[in-house]
């Protein structure tokens, strides 16, 4: 069952990730996709496989955004927020260049993205997916700047589900945990570091502390994205899907 035949959705941070998964397996399901965000060859290897437009671009920069909307000739359904960075940094010792950045990219762009997609989507009554992160509402010391964005993007996706609803558009945010992207192998590189361990030793060690004992692939939050975008959540807005594999459990390592 093709479950977006025909819709046309903007997907942000497409290059890798969560993003590019995303675009992926919505073009699998009928969608048109449009492609933004960094990432070079690898932007345009993905738009050429799943026969999307790729638009290179910042989403930081209204010029580029609006470069993506127009991409979209005149019809969008479905817009899904992945772009996103991550900084270490500590609430002792943050740099105002880092907290800015950090919510320049993960907050002001994601709502930059939906404000200037609204009146597209609401001609046709659409859906937006925001990419959270668990980190907003189980933060780590360690983190302090990003898990502080990500929770401003669970409020803004919140006021967006209330603002828009009336047009027929939902507004929903999914929280993934730890995932298999290169943020989580960048993070896991600085681990190591600290640690005096290897990524690998401490890619185990963060799994022994999830309840399903493994950290999931990317193909698996977008399916949760695919959920929220599609007909199936018809009746879900303002809500966050959080897909941690019971990482939030409050436990420190797995009994088995």
């Amino acid at each position: 069952m093709r479950r977006l035949q025909g819709r046309q959705a903007l997907v942000t941070g497409a290059a890798t990730g969560i993003g590019r998964a995303t675009a992926e397996l919505f073009a699998r399901h009928g969608a048109n996709i449009v492609a933004f965000g960094f990432g070079g060859s690898l932007l345009d290897e993905l738009a050429s496989a799943i026969g999307g437009c790729a638009v290179h671009g910042d989403v930081t920069r209204q010029a580029d955004i609006d470069a993506a909307l127009r991409a979209c000739d005149g019809q969008l359904d479905i817009v899904v927020n992945a772009a996103g960075i991550i900084t270490p940094d500590r609430p002792e010792t943050i740099t105002d260049e880092v907290w800015a950045k950090t919510f320049a990219v993960n907050v002001t762009g994601t709502m930059a993205v939906c404000r200037a997609a609204l009146p597209l989507l609401q001609q046709r009554g659409g859906a937006v997916v925001n990419v959270a992160s668990v980190a907003a509402f189980n933060a780590s010391p360690d983190s302090a700047s990003y898990a502080a964005s990500k929770a401003a993007v669970v409020s803004y996706t919140r006021s967006l589900a209330y603002a828009a609803g009336s047009y027929g558009v939902r507004a929903n945010a999914v929280a993934p945990g730890w995932v298999r992207t290169p943020m989580s192998e960048y993070e896991m590189q600085l681990a190591a570091e600290k640690n005096n361990s290897t990524p690998e030793n401490e890619f185990a060690a963060t799994a022994n502390r999830i309840a399903l004992g493994r950290m999931a692939q990317p193909e698996e939050i977008a399916a949760c994205c695919l959920f929220l975008a599609s007909d199936e959540a018809s009746f879900v807005t303002g809500a966050t899907l959080v897909a941690d594999g019971g990482g939030r459990a409050p436990v420190q390592s797995r009994a088995v």
